[in-house]
């Protein structure tokens, strides 16, 4: 990214009286820690002034969570709340899989007495903090010699695989969620059919969020212990055993500890650059790829070699357009929360 102000988002509210010196707060809500900030809105910027993280299953509600840090950090006023959820909202309600409970603006309103409350999917809510960063929280992993502005695709394995897009009006780019994580995972080789057999006998239907997200990688890596029998080290079963193994799994590749951890790694790295092309030809987003997450940021040493882009670019017909692409790693955690907020103060009046 050559400058923050080359990604321009539409932001219908941005100049709005009623949105200056505005108090929000904000929720990025994960299956184990939701995080929730307290922000001002300055200069037509979101800046924030308190931030903290709860355990989720601490929680009957999201309610519960946003009542707790308003009342821990006596915030007195409060003009809106951004709720980023790790699924789809419809019609300002959420069910999101990985939770325990469901969420409901309507009810939240009632419950924190704050009568502007927006439900927004995480992924749309990352795309919405792109606009937060200054090119210093994004890693080029390809730069185009022919950018021409166009959309934009956001891919980001973790916890689950999110993907969102950002359509560009000719002016500003305008970010929607998808559920594209949960479309069928496709094999290509005679070993990734034998992939998605043993995946189909675990799952039923086998998605890319099978593939692609810290489930998906223990999905390659038991795959190839348990039916390619690459043997397991002693090292790595005490690491499973704790809870650790993404972490271990990624930091053995990078130390070449075990040939089972740079296979692993090898192979979700391919299924990544497939599924970014995937997205980005759908997408026809010439306005560049960001990888986002915490699997992404914990890769970055595998993204940076040529690997992961000469396994983009395959395609039957598509080569001109996908070598074209710029890809960038997003180094900044926090585009979720931010985004949540800029939503919330300048999309809406």
């Amino acid at each position: 990214m050559e400058s923050k102000n080359n990604f321009k988002l539409y932001l219908p509210a941005l100049n709005a009286d009623c949105n200056a010196d505005i108090s929000l707060v904000a929720a990025d809500i994960r299956q184990e820690i939701t995080y929730v900030a307290h922000y001002i809105t300055q200069n037509k910027k979101v800046a924030v002034q308190k931030e903290a993280a709860y355990n989720t299953k601490d929680f009957a509600s999201f309610s519960e969570i946003v009542n707790r840090f308003i009342s821990e950090y006596s915030i007195t006023s409060i003009d809106k709340i951004a709720v980023a959820v790790p699924g789809p909202v419809i019609a300002g309600k959420s069910e999101p899989q990985r939770l325990s409970w469901t969420l409901d603006a309507e009810k939240i309103k009632a419950e924190t007495n704050v009568n502007k409350v927006y439900l927004i999917n995480d992924l749309e809510a990352s795309a919405y903090g792109l606009d937060n960063d200054d090119e210093s929280g994004f890693l080029t992993i390809h730069r185009s010699d022919d950018f021409v502005p166009g959309n934009v695709a956001v891919l980001s394995p973790g916890a689950g695989l999110g993907e969102a897009g950002l359509f560009w009006d000719g002016e500003c780019l305008r970010p929607f969620a998808t559920e594209g994580g949960h479309c069928e995972f496709s094999p290509r080789t005679s070993d990734e059919v034998e992939f998605y057999q043993f995946l189909q006998k675990i799952y039923g239907i086998v998605t890319w969020e099978s593939v692609l997200s810290t489930s998906g990688l223990f999905n390659i890596y038991r795959f190839l212990r348990d039916v390619k029998q690459q043997k397991q080290p002693d090292w790595l079963t005490k690491e499973i055993e704790a809870g650790n193994f993404t972490e271990a799994i990624i930091n053995g590749a990078l130390e070449k500890r075990d040939r089972i951890c740079n296979m692993t790694i090898d192979t979700f790295l391919i299924f990544l650059a497939r599924e970014a092309n995937s997205l980005v030809l759908k997408l026809k987003a010439t306005g560049g790829l960001y990888l986002t997450g915490d699997i992404p940021v914990m890769l970055q040493k595998y993204l940076s070699n040529d690997k992961f882009y000469k396994n983009f670019i395959v395609s039957d017909k598509m080569e001109v357009v996908l070598k074209d692409i710029p890809i960038y790693l997003v180094k900044d955690q926090k585009t979720i929360i931010n985004g949540a907020a800029l939503y919330a103060a300048f999309f809406t009046e």
